[in-house]
C-alpha cells in the first residue's frame, strides 16, 4: 500500500511526512504504555540484607491539588482549632506521644478537659491505648484550665507490648473529638 492511501495529501513529500508523523505517534504511544506497564509490574526491590525495603508513603491528591494530609490538617484546624498533629513512638516504643498546637482555644478546649478520657485506637488490631496515671504525678498529659493560642500541648499513651509501631495508622479520641488516620512516626 502506498502512503498516499492513508494520508489525504496528494503531494508525495507531504504524504511521507504524514506517514512519518503516524509512525512517531505510534512509537511514542507504545513506549509510554510499555513504561507504565513495566513500572506497575516491577516487583519491589529488596534491601542488601535480603529483607523487603519499605516504599515511601504516597499521599492521595484530590481534585483541588492538595494532598490528603494538607486537607485533613485544614479540616482539623477549622473544626477543632488545632494543627501540627503529631504522634511519635518514644521510650523505645513503650509509649506514644501525641502533640498538637492550639489555633483556637475555644474550639480546642475539649482536648484540655480533665474529665475526658483520651485513648488511641490502632487501625490494624483495634487495640485501645490509654493515658497512664502515675501515683504522684497523675495523668501523663498537660492539664490546664485554659488553653493558649499558639502553644503546643502533649499527651503520652502507654504502648504495652509495643503493639503500635511507627508507620501504623491510628485514631486519637478525646471525649467527642476524633482525630482519625494519624500516622505514627
Amino acid at each position: 500500500m502506498s502512503p498516499a492511501k492513508f494520508c489525504p495529501i496528494s503531494n508525495r513529500i507531504d504524504a511521507f511526512s504524514c506517514c512519518a508523523m503516524l509512525v512517531f505517534a505510534l512509537g511514542a504511544a507504545l513506549l509510554s504504555s510499555g513504561a507504565r506497564a513495566q513500572s506497575a509490574a516491577s516487583p519491589p526491590t529488596s534491601a542488601s540484607k535480603g529483607g523487603p525495603q519499605a516504599s515511601p508513603p504516597v499521599s492521595k491528591v484530590y481534585s483541588h491539588g492538595l494532598p490528603s494530609s494538607h486537607r485533613s490538617q485544614m479540616w482539623y484546624a477549622a473544626r477543632y482549632g488545632v494543627d501540627h498533629l503529631q504522634v511519635r513512638s518514644i521510650s523505645s516504643g513503650a509509649s506514644l506521644e501525641f502533640r498538637y498546637r492550639v489555633l483556637d482555644p475555644d474550639k480546642a478546649h475539649l482536648l484540655g478537659d480533665k474529665s475526658a478520657k483520651p485513648y488511641i485506637t490502632d487501625w490494624k488490631t483495634g487495640n485501645k491505648l490509654t493515658v497512664p496515671t502515675m501515683e504522684k504525678i497523675g495523668q501523663l498529659r498537660q492539664q490546664v484550665t485554659t488553653l493558649e493560642q499558639g502553644r503546643e500541648y502533649w499527651m503520652v499513651f502507654a504502648n504495652p507490648g509495643k503493639l503500635v509501631k511507627p508507620g501504623d495508622k491510628i485514631d486519637v479520641n478525646v471525649g467527642p473529638i476524633h482525630l482519625d488516620g494519624l500516622i505514627v512516626e
